[in-house]
This record gives C-alpha cells, sequence and structure tokens, in this order.
C-alpha cells in the first residue's frame, strides 16, 4: 500500500494547520491556509474564496456549513493590534478553494 505523502510549505502541512472548535469540529483558518496554497496578498486569497462559496452553493450545499466568518486579531509594530477578516473552513471548503486556485 502507497504511503500518504503530505506537502509542507515553510514547515506546515494542511494537517499541520487543522484546529479543533468547542465542539470537537475541525476547520481550519483561511489566513493560516492562504500561503500553504501560494497566495501572498489576502485580497486575491479571497476572491478564489468568493468562487469556492459560489461553487459550495451551486453543489446544493449551505455555505454556512462550511465558511464561517471569523475576525482574527494581528499586532501591529506599535504594540497596539487590530481585527482583519478570517473565515473559520471545513475540509470540503478548502478542497473548494484549492479547486478555485
Amino acid at each position: 500500500m502507497p504511503m500518504k505523502t503530505e506537502i509542507t510549505i515553510a514547515g506546515q502541512s494542511f494537517e499541520g494547520l487543522k484546529q479543533t472548535n468547542a465542539h470537537g469540529a475541525e476547520y481550519w483558518s483561511a489566513r493560516a491556509l492562504q500561503p500553504l496554497l501560494g497566495y501572498s496578498q489576502w485580497r486575491r486569497f479571497e476572491q478564489a474564496i468568493e468562487r469556492a462559496i459560489t461553487s459550495c452553493k451551486e453543489s446544493g450545499n449551505p455555505p454556512e456549513n462550511h465558511f464561517a466568518n471569523a475576525g482574527k486579531m494581528v499586532g501591529l509594530g506599535s504594540s497596539s493590534s487590530r481585527q482583519v477578516e478570517d473565515y473559520h473552513l471545513s475540509r470540503f471548503a478548502c478542497y473548494l478553494i484549492a479547486q478555485a486556485c
């Protein structure tokens, strides 16, 4: 049986980015997934997310079950922070985004 190989970029892998919420459901942060899929700019990656949301709707799946809006606090150089847009993605959402790339 062939061994599964996992793609890693800068020491990160898809499964390594997986998180679990309080209910035990797995999810991936879109901001964390962005560089793994080769996007250097959030606005370009967000376009891929929007295409994936459209595909999700067209496949008969409710997007709100796979693409949860989430804010993320990021530090700024002046010892302050601000909230940026992020998504918590299901495995299916990640698949759709990879297909939309």
